[in-house]
């Protein structure tokens, strides 16, 4: 009787724990679709240049190797993405550097034309980091840790882009026509496209899961 009274006790914190954990995905998440299975790449493509870097584990999308890049390529919206919610978690590990793309499009090699780039660095050495709005709307310091999984939100509502980590504004910047710092970046500009997340370096490891997008009209 006392082995199953002391059971009973251990197993009650993790029962709800597991609950709350439940309770608090499912919050807020009406009207949003999963993009990742949790178990292939399926509705995604890798590129051409290095697709190794790129695989899944665990339920996880591991990114470890040198530049590639994944490409939403599945059913949801035709992988044509204007106005938007994007959800996803993320867990970097030291040194790492990545990035979620959007409003880009499919391209065999190098860094994504089109779109721009939601970037995903805690201690990598390029001072731009999680949370900003890749050489637009720069973010430091980072406001996550390494071995954390982190909440990323990445919200387009007409012109105007807003990132949250943990559900935290880190980055907002509303498009204006012929921005200066955009010039040398021409495909740097809103329209509509699909996602990406990014491999950027052979020492850079990073976990993505639970992703999932809610169109905006």
């Amino acid at each position: 009787m006392k082995k199953l009274l002391l059971m009973a006790l251990l197993v009650a914190p993790l029962i709800t724990t597991n609950a709350e954990q439940a309770k608090s995905k499912k919050k807020g998440e009406k009207g949003f679709t999963s993009l990742f299975d949790g178990k292939s790449l399926k509705g995604w493509k890798v590129n051409k240049e290095n697709p190794e870097s790129i695989t899944v584990k665990d339920g996880n999308i591991v990114i470890d190797g040198p530049r590639a890049h994944l490409f939403y390529a599945g059913e949801v919206q035709d992988s044509n993405f204007k106005n938007f919610v994007l959800r996803a978690q993320v867990k970097t590990f030291p040194k790492a550097n990545s990035g979620i793309y959007f409003h880009t499009k499919y391209q065999d090699s190098g860094w994504p034309d089109a779109g721009f780039e939601a970037q995903v660095n805690n201690t990598h050495g390029d001072p731009k980091k999680t949370g900003g709005l890749y050489a637009v709307k720069d973010v430091n310091p980072a406001p996550a840790k390494d071995g954390d999984w982190f909440n990323y939100e990445i919200r387009v509502k007409g012109k105007k882009i807003t990132i949250k980590i943990n559900g935290k504004v880190t980055s907002s910047w509303t498009e204006v026509p012929n921005a200066p710092h955009l010039k040398s970046m021409p495909g740097r500009k809103l329209g509509s496209g699909t996602f990406a997340l990014q491999a950027h370096d052979p020492k850079s490891v990073i976990h993505f899961r639970n992703i999932r997008v809610k169109p905006l009209k």
